[in-house]
């Protein structure tokens, strides 16, 4: 019987949510098909000199079989991955969990197969986003005045920024840390795990829960590999990937209330803001959300705020 490899590979620590998430599709798969596959996982390529974007041309070029990024990304090809990017609309993840298992995700997925070389395997939690930086609490948009930010490479973002106040710089994870230390950024944002993990927080000891944005991975495979494996291959990944995917979104959960707890033991200092500050920022971005319902229709404008299509 002939051997499924298939190599999956990702950017981060071992101990991620995200890759703990991938041992466990690894290991689900493994259990039910036994010697048919052997599945290899590589968490960190930044190790190997690639940048972390990488994870994507290597998976579409087949180099890789299977990869979790940044939807962020992929904007640029399947414009509707933006819904994902609205600032400040999302504000719980039982409402973006409706939106990425309804209607609108298989309309992703279709599109994703129909306009790249990648396979659409599920949507993945990759958590609130926040603000943190190395001056003073930040409670305002005034209270931003210009500060330098790592964005991601998403033009998208460095409008949502530029109209905070902002002045955007993109840099890839590898380089991340790096800008930080350096003072190159004075800002970032990202979810919580990632600020404390990569030791963001010991450079940048302001930060305010903003939740600016609700971040989407995609579960991402090669498409010529994933239509020439076996069918029994390709249906045991499927239900792989379904569990992998409830145990990462519950890790990714768990995770920020735990983060939370040992920033709060390395004194940083924690903004939380009140529900009329975040919507003080949400009309600093209004231009941005009048544009992107008038770019996709109210319909589906509407699915990211309430979880579903009308």
């Amino acid at each position: 019987m002939r051997t499924t490899h298939i190599r999956f590979g990702g950017y981060q620590p071992p101990a991620s949510v995200h890759n703990q998430a991938a041992e466990i599709l690894g290991k689900r798969l493994t259990a039910e098909l036994g010697d048919a596959v052997r599945f290899e996982l590589d968490g960190n390529i930044v190790n190997s000199g690639y940048k972390a974007a990488d994870l994507l041309s290597l998976t579409e070029n087949g180099e890789l079989d299977m990869c979790y990024f940044s939807t962020s990304y992929l904007a640029d090809r399947i414009p509707e991955f933006a819904l994902f990017d609205l600032p400040f609309v999302i504000d719980q993840r039982n409402t973006a969990y409706a939106a990425m298992d309804g209607p609108l995700g298989k309309l992703l997925a279709e599109k994703v197969s129909a306009a790249t070389g990648y396979h659409l395997l599920g949507l993945w939690d990759n958590g609130f986003r926040h603000l943190s930086n190395k001056h003073r609490p930040i409670r305002t948009p005034s209270d931003i005045m210009g500060m330098s930010i790592r964005t991601l490479f998403s033009d998208l973002h460095t409008k949502v920024f530029g109209l905070l106040g902002f002045s955007p710089v993109a840099l890839d994870v590898k380089e991340l840390l790096s800008g930080v230390q350096s003072g190159e950024v004075e800002a970032q944002e990202n979810p919580l795990t990632n600020y404390y993990k990569f030791g963001i927080y010991k450079y940048h000891p302001y930060i305010t829960l903003s939740a600016h944005f609700f971040g989407v991975a995609a579960l991402l495979c090669h498409k010529k590999s994933y239509e020439a494996w076996p069918e029994q291959c390709r249906e045991a990944l499927s239900r792989a990937a379904r569990e992998a995917t409830l145990e990462q979104r519950r890790l990714a959960a768990a995770e920020d209330g735990d983060i939370l707890g040992k920033l709060g033991a390395e004194k940083v200092d924690i903004t939380v803001l009140e529900r009329e500050e975040r919507e003080a920022f949400k009309d600093a971005v209004a231009p941005i959300l009048m544009e992107q319902q008038k770019r996709f229709g109210k319909e589906l404008f509407d699915s990211i705020a309430q979880g579903h299509l009308e």
